[in-house]
């Protein structure tokens, strides 16, 4: 019975831009920015040790209009070596690169690219198989390109690559939406999806999956990615694997400290916390977010300067300072309530700020803080307060109950 193995990838966004990495000096830039083709390089790799039979990108190899060619010929440069071992490559435009006039100018020679003008098919006859497909055409596909794509051929394995967001999935934008339903019924083996960044194995008979991207790229995109490999056997998918080949790791840390007693115990919880990620990451470079959450006596300390410093210096007790990079430490504490004859008009009180907080008017601050951007500009963080206003009054709403609960 004859067997072969493919990869299937997505949403490689290489050179996708990091903008605001410039302003906090403790970012490795360069490290960030660089993952993606790094990430490429490692697909490749995947590609010609496992002596697959063909390689499938479900579109958005670039990421919007950029005007540095650079980025195309390294992906032409990776392409290239995957031709020189025989190893065929399909894919098809998704909303990003319609939107990349590189796409347009740049000859890949290396690479089959579905057309856009309708669905169609192309055949390797020596392995029995079916590849169906359609690019972009323009960035807002808003049709089920699905619907017009060829029936199958009974007497091969048949595949659909199509870049699309499946309804009920709403964490992407809506571009050539699918219905699940009707992707079952068409009589495919094998979707191959794009678009959505985090990995969805939607069902197993026939295979539908979004393998995510390759390489997250910011603090949204956050675990182990990379790409399938699936088994083929006698026509019929065998088994579908998840291959992780990110080359650096984001990660949101969420660290309650309901009850912790003071800032000394909270640091060592958090520390423990990212002990835990360091670990998950596999000896990767690590960007993190962490979220503190909670009620707790700590709180007035945890609202101080310093919070940032005070964490970095525990987790340099973990690893070096170039395998982490904290991208910022969002601070969700409560102080205790205290049971005083105040405590009705305090609650009442924070009740109102919490509320003002939640939803300023746009003019509450007036023009100063875009005055004092316009004047320090890129010499902020980029996490700084000026930068969202709305957070200058949750930290002054934090500070205000730390005072009037009596825990500053």
């Amino acid at each position: 019975m004859s067997s072969f193995r493919f990869l299937h990838a997505a949403d490689l966004h290489l050179d996708s831009p990091l903008r605001g990495l410039e302003a906090d000096p403790s970012a490795p830039a360069e490290l960030i920015r660089g993952a993606t083709r790094r990430a490429l390089g490692r697909l490749v790799d995947l590609a010609i040790d496992e002596k697959v039979a063909f390689v499938l990108i479900a579109g958005d190899i670039y990421d919007g209009d950029w005007p540095d060619y650079g980025t195309g010929l390294y992906f032409a440069n990776q392409m290239r070596r995957l031709t020189n071992a025989d190893i065929p490559v399909f894919t098809i435009r998704g909303n990003h690169d319609a939107a990349n006039k590189m796409t347009r100018a740049l000859r890949m020679p290396h690479v089959t690219i579905f057309e856009h003008a309708k669905a169609h098919t192309h055949y390797l006859e020596a392995l029995g198989v079916a590849i169906h497909g359609q690019s972009f055409a323009e960035q807002a596909v808003t049709t089920d390109l699905s619907r017009a794509y060829p029936p199958p051929d009974k007497n091969l394995f048949n595949v659909g690559l199509l870049h699309t967001s499946a309804e009920g999935y709403a964490a992407h934008d809506r571009y050539a939406p699918c219905d699940l339903p009707r992707l079952k019924a068409h009589g495919y083996d094998y979707w191959a999806l794009g678009h959505v960044h985090e990995r969805q194995e939607l069902c197993a008979d026939p295979w539908i999956v979004f393998p995510g991207n390759l390489q997250g790229r910011h603090i949204g995109e956050t675990g182990p990615k990379g790409a399938s490999l699936v088994t083929v056997t006698g026509h019929r998918v065998t088994l579908v694997e998840h291959r992780v080949l990110d080359v650096l790791r984001w990660a949101h840390i969420q660290v309650p400290l309901d009850g912790v007693p003071d800032e000394a115990e909270a640091l060592i919880r958090i520390q423990t916390h990212l002990e835990a990620a360091l670990k998950d990451a596999e000896h990767r470079p690590l960007a993190a977010r962490i979220s503190l959450t909670g009620i707790t006596p700590a709180h007035a300390a945890l609202t101080a300067d310093g919070l940032r410093e005070k964490v970095l210096n525990e987790a340099h007790g973990l690893t070096n300072e170039h395998r982490l990079w904290l991208e910022c430490v969002k601070v969700r504490t409560r102080a205790p309530q205290q049971t005083t004859g105040r405590s009705d008009t305090i609650t009442r009180l924070l009740a109102e700020i919490e509320s003002l907080a939640a939803d300023p008017p746009a003019n509450l601050l007036g023009d100063w803080p875009g005055l004092l951007l316009g004047k320090l500009g890129d010499a902020l963080p980029a996490d700084h307060p000026l930068h969202t206003p709305s957070s200058i009054l949750d930290q002054a709403r934090r500070r205000l109950e730390a005072v009037l609960t009596g825990t500053s």
